[in-house]
């Protein structure tokens, strides 16, 4: 299993995307997620805080009041497209091993602090080096996604579409602001 951290939350022309960077490995393993769990996720990183729990932060309190703790999680497998994750839980002296979306271990993982891990074999099916232009293109350098929320990020994606007139593109990145300012307002 090789050590990653969690880098980035993009918005991609094909949808969110999170990118795992391995420690001590060059390679960046891309995996596009679903709306709810970037909100989840995107709500996380951006230290909001909301009145009543979200699915992941809820997890989180019953792992917890159940004296249960999350060890690690792994993206352990990739069938015909699909990224396979496994959370890893000690429990009463022992673990257990329970089967994840990718997105709902990682976003769990971000809650708890705990690391993350994908199998090499993953990895290598997977797995790209991303020049700096690249991850400059798709969602713009580290200095500027610490500073910025990644509600900010999709307004100025959206005014950069707009300004490209890339209208279909527009559409779809004004639907998902709109998604996260009703998920905000409802928690």
């Amino acid at each position: 299993m090789i050590p990653v951290t969690f880098d980035k939350l993009l918005l991609s022309n094909m949808g969110f995307v999170i990118l795992l960077k391995g420690e001590a490995d060059n390679r960046t393993l891309p995996i596009f997620i679903g709306t709810v769990e970037a909100q989840s996720i995107a709500l996380f990183i951006g230290n909001v805080q909301i009145p009543r729990p979200l699915t992941h932060d809820l997890l989180k309190s019953v792992l917890e009041h159940l004296d249960c703790s999350l060890k690690r999680i792994e993206v352990c497998d990739l069938r015909e497209g699909t990224f396979i994750a496994r959370l890893i839980l000690s429990c009463d002296g022992g673990e257990i091993e329970v089967d994840s979306r990718p997105s709902d271990a990682i976003a769990l993982a971000l809650r708890t602090s705990s690391p993350i891990f994908v199998d090499e074999r993953v990895m290598d099916e997977a797995g790209r080096v991303f020049t700096e232009l690249e991850t400059e293109i798709s969602g713009g350098d580290e200095k500027s996604d610490e500073k910025q929320s990644p509600l900010d990020s999709l307004k100025q994606e959206l005014e950069r579409a707009v300004t490209e007139e890339r209208y279909e593109d527009a559409a779809k990145i004004r639907d998902k602001i709109k998604s996260l300012e009703n998920m905000h307002k409802e928690n």
